[in-house]
């Protein structure tokens, strides 16, 4: 969807989950985009995480959000998108339902190296009826699989879209908001339809 493309299905104001499992990079994607300083709840993983957040693969993490990531992205004078970055544990997702209300889609980020991390929030939206898309973050040294693969490795309709994405750079993670807009749109009733 170009930036100048608006269309009235949508609103003005657009609310969107970036949701997926612990450390697959909803944080990075949302600062990544956000025209805003991103508002970020992240604290230092402490020894009393020891056993309680799965650490496998990610070495080098030293923080996580504890609440929310919330960032803002103008698209044009016309249409705006609200980006909610959700925690990734186990023990944060009863938030999820709270930060759901009012979202018209999600993303959600899916690590190659931990891809049973993504069931959870693909499960979530699945569930609620909450249209989404799988960005796919492809970390450095990560095994790279197909859209195709990935799809049969999530068990997800194909008519989800499946993004390849790198959450560190502004207009890769931009083309997963775009991907998500488009599907969104696929699935709105044309104007004068409702």
């Amino acid at each position: 969807m170009a930036s100048e493309d608006c269309d009235p299905r949508l609103g003005s104001a657009v609310k969107i989950l970036v949701a997926g499992g612990f450390g697959v990079g909803k944080t990075t994607l949302v600062g990544a985009v956000s025209e805003i300083r991103p508002l970020r709840t992240e604290e230092v993983l402490s020894d009393l995480s020891s056993g309680v957040d799965d650490l496998d693969g990610l070495a080098d993490k030293t923080t996580t959000t504890v609440a929310i990531d919330f960032g803002r992205i103008t698209l044009n004078a016309d249409l705006v998108l609200y980006l909610f970055g959700t925690p990734g544990q186990q023990r944060f997702w009863f938030m999820w339902d709270e930060l759901a209300r009012g979202a018209l889609g999600a993303v959600v980020l899916a690590d190659t190296r931990r891809l049973d991390s993504s069931f959870p929030a693909v499960d979530f939206f699945e569930h609620r009826g909450l249209p989404f898309v799988v960005g796919v973050n492809c970390f450095d040294n990560a095994p790279l699989y197909s859209a195709r693969e990935v799809r049969e490795a999530l068990d997800l309709d194909d008519r989800i879209p499946v993004i390849h994405c790198d959450a560190r750079r502004r207009e890769p993670a931009k083309n997963v908001l775009s991907t998500l807009l488009e599907h969104l749109l696929e699935r709105a009733p044309a104007a004068g339809q409702r």
